[in-house]
């Protein structure tokens, strides 16, 4: 028992320290800091002040609340995207080939988020490779100009989520008893039925866990819109970035930063309650 439990605490040490040092004490430190601001004589006082400058300007309650429904929106079209292919493999491939596309999936992510994004780029540019055989088989006769919009963002934000959708529910849709979709088609059912019915329910826990992954992932990104979406992405992480980085104003960069935290967290919250899905069933 005493090596068990000596096991036990070599491993349950660095995991806490990672935890409290690198994420805990830290985001006291950012919640305290975004209480603090400076008077007319320089001093820091105590102070609502930078959680009141947010809410005084319009544009970053656009930027706000445009993050916002942007990041549902990804989400959405992820899972759109996303469910048919987990089915299918799960489903409907043989098990000898359903661990090699399985590895497809994961080739992609290999290579990093910015490669990623860069190689986005180079397809949606004005003389990238789209343009280019749209040009060459004489479909248009001007370049089109399909980067730097929300359009360009959007498919930026699906292709960098999907891995972190499709795996949970695969996990969910695997554990589903086959001849429950083969009773249901015996019996009459359309495959919309049998899909309404039978397997999104079973893959409800891997839809709502993958979508809380999902979405925190988008709503925090600032490389993607930034890169895809160009000057007018207007993207809420690019305000706390020059809040700390560009103004060096790291009280009111804490406050955003937390404001954004507290948007994230009622959304997830409110997303569970709609699902009659708790957290725990979602993260298991």
């Amino acid at each position: 028992m005493s090596k068990i439990k000596w096991g036990f605490y070599i491993f349950l040490i660095p995991v806490l320290l990672w935890l409290f040092l690198l994420i805990v004490f830290p985001h006291i430190d950012l919640f305290v800091n975004s209480f603090r601001s400076q008077n007319n004589l320089g001093d820091s006082i105590w102070s609502l002040a930078n959680y009141k400058a947010f809410f005084s300007d319009s544009v970053y309650w656009y930027t706000f609340v445009r993050t916002a429904v942007y990041s549902i929106l990804v989400t959405f079209l992820t899972f759109i995207v996303t469910f048919p292919v987990a089915f299918y493999i799960t489903k409907v491939v043989s098990v000898k080939f359903s661990g090699f596309l399985a590895l497809l999936l994961l080739m992609p992510f290999w290579v990093g988020e910015l490669v990623s994004v860069y190689g986005w780029m180079i397809l949606l540019r004005e003389s990238g490779i789209i343009n280019f055989f749209l040009l060459k088989m004489g479909i248009i006769d001007t370049p089109l100009k399909m980067l730097y919009n929300d359009i360009s963002m959007i498919i930026g934000l699906v292709y960098m989520s999907m891995l972190f959708m499709i795996v949970p529910i695969m996990s969910s849709l695997e554990g589903m008893d086959d001849s429950l979709i083969e009773a249901a088609s015996d019996l009459g059912a359309s495959k919309f039925t049998i899909i309404r019915k039978i397997v999104i329910p079973h893959a409800a826990p891997g839809i709502v866990s993958g979508s809380i992954v999902v979405f925190m992932l988008v709503l925090g990104d600032y490389l993607t819109p930034d890169l895809l979406g160009g000057k007018n992405a207007l993207w809420f992480t690019e305000q706390i970035y020059n809040e700390f980085i560009a103004s060096f104003n790291w009280n009111e960069g804490a406050a955003f930063g937390f404001l954004l935290l507290a948007l994230s967290t009622s959304i997830i919250w409110l997303a569970l309650k709609i699902t009659n899905q708790s957290f725990e069933k979602a993260v298991s």
